[in-house]
Formats: C-alpha cells, structure tokens, sequence
C-alpha cells in the first residue's frame, strides 16, 4: 500500500516536498516513482528511483527543479519540488514495481497510491 501526503496550495516560485509511505512490503524490493496528471491531460512521467538510489531519473519538464530521495529505513519516498510553475498544477501519485530495473512508463508499475493534489497559484 502507498499514501501520498504533503500536497497543498503553493505560490510560483515556491517549493514543496511530497512524501510517500509504503506499507505491506520491504522497502528495498521496490522501484519507487512519482507520476503527476494535470486535469485534461495525460499522466506525466515525474521521477524514479530504484532503492539503493544508484539508478534516478527525471521527466524533462521537471529536471534541475526536482530532486527525488528514499529514506529506507521509514519505507518512505520523496519528492522535493523547487521552483514551481502554474503548471505543475495536478495530482502527483507515487507508485512502485519490484526489482531495480527504474521506467519512465506507467505500464510498468503494479503498485499505485491515490495522489495528492499541487496546486501552483500564478
């Protein structure tokens, strides 16, 4: 199981950090991601880490604002966001799959929180 937290309001130019906790397993069997989905769009590739945080990756539109960090022993992903745009205004959910092997496709992942609302004010 994954819960996200740490969604709320924010000014442009702010930052905020979503974590998410995941329960029922061991930490360190999973890749851990982090997806957005503004309203009317599609689902937006964000960030990815496997647990021994040697393998990372970032979508285009996030990369040099993001930073994405695993505290192992509290089973709990993060994402520090720098920077924010209008619009980086949509639901970030975090999600996981097994083995280290990290992918940028929502396909991938077996694993699925149910998000938690950023909303950049202009």
């Amino acid at each position: 199981q994954l819960l996200e937290s740490g969604g709320e309001l924010v000014q442009t130019g702010g930052s905020l950090t979503l974590s998410c906790v995941l329960s029922g397993g061991t930490f360190s069997s999973y890749t851990v991601a982090w997806f957005r989905q503004a309203p009317g769009k599609e689902p937006d590739f964000v960030a990815t880490v496997n647990w021994s945080g040697d393998r990372v990756a970032y979508g285009d539109s996030v990369t040099g604002r993001f930073t994405v960090t695993t505290d192992n022993a509290k089973s709990t992903l993060y994402l520090r966001m720098n920077n924010l745009k209008p619009e980086d205004t949509a639901i970030y959910s975090c999600a996981a799959k097994l083995r280290s092997a990290i992918y940028s496709i929502r396909a991938m992942y077996a694993y699925w929180g149910q998000g938690t609302q950023v909303t950049v004010s202009s």
